[in-house]
């Protein structure tokens, strides 16, 4: 089963165990500071065997740990609050992008970034006095923020950090290059201002591309006539042939104008 801390949040795995809840039913899920409220997000199904190491839902969650969990969430709203109000009053460089609460420790950690080191010993300080808690202020890296943040990606969906990535890789300009991308940071940053981290997980695809795709300017068959190689959609698994006729462009399947695999259909499917 899938389920999700927050709203079109970023899913977690767990083994149902001896439970069945559906979709929309609130569980529990066991984490360092004790069981927490998630929403089931993907009712339990059965999966491979070698789907293994899964933490065990801890059941449904009463009417207790509901009213705990919604005084967990305005502790966070307002320790949020506070945290804006007096980083405006210190004058510090600072955004808080999230807070994070322990009812168990009564402890608040505040993530925020900031264009480089700051000084918050006082800004702690104040913190603590206010909520009353031990306060905690960690600085995070722009994908980091992102990833707490959420939000829309270039291509219309939301982020993968906040969806399902949960390591970041380097991703680097050579990547673009093999994907036929501009090298423009306008067209290859993600939301947080770094390089798109798409680039990294469909690499391998493009790799792959570069060994079984025509290469531009090869010369092909197509079934409207013979032509010259002017473009390739690896998704779409497709090139674009300049037709010797007219000059006209259309497009063909990559199987359908390479050479291995034309040779493979001529020899066998008489015999089918």
């Amino acid at each position: 089963m899938a389920v999700s801390f927050t709203r079109y949040g970023r899913l977690y795995y767990l083994d149902p165990g001896g439970h069945s809840p559906k979709v929309g039913d609130k569980v529990l899920v066991p984490t360092d500071s004790g069981p927490e409220v998630a929403e089931c997000i993907w009712a339990p199904q059965y999966v491979s065997e070698d789907v293994d190491g899964l933490p065990v839902c801890a059941g449904i969650a009463t009417e207790e740990h509901l009213a705990r969990d919604e005084t967990n969430r305005r502790r966070r709203a307002e320790a949020r609050s506070v945290s804006k109000r007096l980083i405006k009053r210190h004058e510090l460089p600072m955004k808080v992008v999230g807070v994070d609460y322990v009812d168990a420790d009564n402890v608040f950690t505040v993530y925020f970034s900031a264009p480089h080191r700051v000084d918050f010993r006082a800004l702690v300080r104040d913190l603590a006095r206010n909520l009353r808690a031990r306060v905690e202020l960690r600085q995070i890296g722009p994908r980091d923020e992102a990833r707490l943040q959420g939000g829309i990606g270039p291509c219309g969906r939301d982020l993968c950090c906040a969806t399902f990535l949960k390591d970041f890789e380097p991703v680097s300009v050579r990547m673009a290059k093999d994907q036929d991308l501009p090298v423009n940071p306008l067209r290859i940053a993600g939301a947080c201002g770094r390089l798109m981290c798409c680039l990294k997980f469909e690499h391998p695809l493009y790799v792959e591309a570069q060994r079984t795709f025509p290469r531009a300017g090869a010369r092909v068959e197509t079934d409207e006539g013979p032509g010259q190689v002017v473009g390739r959609n690896v998704p779409g698994d497709y090139v674009t042939v300049r037709l010797d006729d007219g000059g006209r462009r259309c497009q063909c399947s990559r199987a359908s104008v390479c050479g291995p695999r034309k040779a493979h259909d001529e020899r066998y499917e008489p015999q089918a």
